[in-house]
């Protein structure tokens, strides 16, 4: 015995219908937010790099380092006896600053 198809289309429950639009939904939401990932991914790396600081920097005899940092056509270190020491770009010493922290407190 054969049995025959309904000639007219049977109705989708509104369950089924709700979740398929939930999924339609949720795919458009997962592809823009791959895109926006993508995109800031691609923004983040598109910057140019930093300058480059020079391969070598001479300080003065018995002068420790704390901490570096550079401006255009210049860097500037700060020593561990509280001095500013300007270079060029070339890493020749330009100026040197003493720098005043106040009043110690032990």
């Amino acid at each position: 015995m054969t049995r025959d198809l309904p000639a007219e289309p049977v109705a989708e429950p509104a369950n089924l219908r709700l979740l398929r639009r939930l999924v339609t939904l949720l795919l458009v939401v997962m592809i823009l937010g791959l895109i926006t990932l993508v995109s800031l991914i691609v923004i983040r790396f598109a910057r140019p790099p930093a300058p480059a600081l020079p391969t070598q920097i001479s300080l003065p005899e018995g002068t420790i380092a704390e901490a570096i940092t550079q401006g255009r056509g210049w860097y500037a270190v700060v020593t561990a006896d509280q001095r500013l020491l300007i270079f060029d770009t070339t890493g020749t010493l330009r100026q040197e600053i003493p720098v005043d922290t106040g009043p110690t407190t032990d």
